[in-house]
């Protein structure tokens, strides 16, 4: 899909690594850091949210969660070292996606979900409702991952992440209304949640609400974010001037 696009239309996207915000240098500090941030939510979602629900697979599913956050954190360990990062640049940005889902994305559905499922008094959902509703939460955000993409690579096609290619106000008005379609889909996806919550689950706890509602949605902005993260990566392994050299300097354009 994008070997008709050239170098000159990704322009935009060496931005960030320009301005050095995700040098491997800097995310090897990152990397760091999120091995405890990590691990501080794997036990949120297992203590606070995972005690009393009735969340179908709950077990396994926590396993599974587990033992993806203990890779990640291994990796996180190892590509924080410059004698590795150095040599495999490419490698640790694909690590620092998946961290970065691992961290804003997969804790916040799950402690969602298992909220959604706490048993209390006068609730309805069964664990079969309960399943039912994950996959047309999956289906809705599946839509908004495709619509998000289908937004990036016509913005790509048109020349918007060429640099200096467009005025600054027509940039940001066609960036605003080409969101419309995805935030459609994503808002759909919360009024389906709430009504969910309202018939079936009789949440009285404001804060859990704020949770349950809060969770969910950083899921979606989280795959508003993701199209942007591969295509970066896309261009790492596609041209040389998206990647840093042995000394740490971004390769230039020539």
């Amino acid at each position: 899909m994008f070997s008709k696009l050239k170098e000159k239309d990704f322009e935009v996207l060496r931005g960030p690594l320009e301005s050095g915000r995700q040098s491997p240098s800097n995310f090897g500090f990152i990397l760091i850091l999120s091995i405890f941030m990590q691990a501080m939510l794997f036990a949120l979602v297992y203590f606070m949210a995972a005690a009393t629900t009735i969340y179908p697979y709950k077990e396994e599913i926590l396993k599974v969660y587990f033992w993806i956050t203990l890779i990640l954190i291994v990796l996180c360990v190892i590509y924080a070292f410059p004698i590795v990062y150095k040599r495999s640049e490419k490698i640790q940005y694909l690590i620092s996606i998946l961290v970065t889902q691992n961290m804003s994305s997969i804790p916040f559905l799950l402690m969602a979900l298992f909220l959604i499922g706490k048993s209390r008094e006068g609730m309805i959902a069964t664990p079969e409702s309960l399943l039912n509703f994950t996959y047309i939460l999956l289906f809705i955000g599946l839509l908004v991952f495709i619509a998000t993409c289908i937004r990036f690579y016509i913005l790509l096609r048109k020349g918007h992440y060429r640099k200096g290619s467009r005025k600054g106000e027509l940039r940001g008005k066609f960036e605003r209304t080409s969101y419309i379609p995805s935030a459609i889909i994503a808002g759909i996806g919360i009024v389906f949640i709430i009504q969910y919550i309202a018939r079936n689950s009789a949440i009285d706890n404001i804060n859990d609400m704020i949770l349950i509602v809060g969770g969910i949605l950083t899921f979606f902005v989280m795959l508003f974010i993701l199209p942007e993260q591969l295509v970066i990566l896309y261009c790492k392994l596609r041209y040389k001037s998206f990647n840093f050299n042995i000394r740490g300097y971004l390769n230039s354009k020539d």
